[in-house]
């Protein structure tokens, strides 16, 4: 992996951290904000594989684990980007997904992520969580993932192209 390849993710990163604790929670609906770390992932995902994407998964996970103001146990965003990541990179790699499978493929990761988010609560019983509410937050979760799909994806899939135009998988 390049160097200006791995500073150029952690700053994706840290720009998606910052902007999921500070801006979002303005725009919150019934409490749930859009992932942009969960983006970014899927975007490295889907243009460098999987190994690049569940590393970038665990250091974006940690970074929105450790954010003020997380109120739940360090470990659990990391570990549903890590999944996230290494899921989403198995994708055909041979040739440039559509949008439609861009798409498709952000959806299935959100729901992924945010079940395995939502699940590790339960079994590490966070007081903040009860199963009559899960699946209604992870579809809002699903649905601001899609609608933010459009804005956030080509621009981080172009970066990750023209770093380095051929895929190291």
């Amino acid at each position: 992996m390049s160097a200006l390849r791995a500073l150029v993710a952690f700053l994706a990163v840290c720009v998606a951290v910052v902007l999921q604790v500070s801006v979002f929670p303005h725009l919150a609906w019934q409490g749930v904000v859009p992932n942009l770390c969960l983006l970014v992932v899927v975007g490295a995902a889907l243009t460098r594989g999987p190994q690049f994407a569940a590393v970038l998964g665990l250091v974006a996970g940690v970074a929105l684990d450790l954010a003020p103001p997380a109120d739940h146990v360090a470990g659990r965003w990391a570990l549903a980007l890590v999944v996230v990541g290494y899921l989403a990179g198995r994708m055909r790699q041979d040739v440039r997904p559509s949008a439609i499978a861009v798409v498709a493929t952000v959806a299935a990761s959100s729901f992924v992520g945010s079940s395995i988010f939502a699940l590790s609560g339960l079994v590490l019983r966070d007081p903040g969580l009860d199963v009559s509410g899960l699946l209604e937050v992870i579809l809002v979760a699903v649905g601001w993932d899609v609608l933010l799909t459009p804005f956030v994806l080509p621009l981080v899939m172009g970066m990750f192209l023209r770093l380095e135009p051929s895929r190291n998988t």
